[in-house]
């Protein structure tokens, strides 16, 4: 489950690994736990629900309170 998620980290990133944190908010998620993920500015957030999006089939609704600045 997270080789599939690190090999699109590659593909679609161009990362080699995950930022800390990263792999654990997207692992719980992917055991479709309700996970709820703090992490700071330019930590990864986009893709703690980016890559299960495109792991799971049909669509994923993602909200989110970010505001533009």
């Amino acid at each position: 489950m997270m080789q599939e998620a690190l090999e699109l980290l590659r593909k679609y990133y161009g990362y080699e690994s995950f930022k800390q944190g990263q792999e654990r908010i997207i692992s719980s998620i992917l055991l479709r736990n309700d996970t709820f993920g703090i992490m700071p500015t330019g930590g990864g957030k986009s893709i703690c629900y980016q890559i299960p999006a495109l792991m799971f089939p049909g669509i994923t609704l993602v909200i989110s309170p970010l505001i533009s600045l």
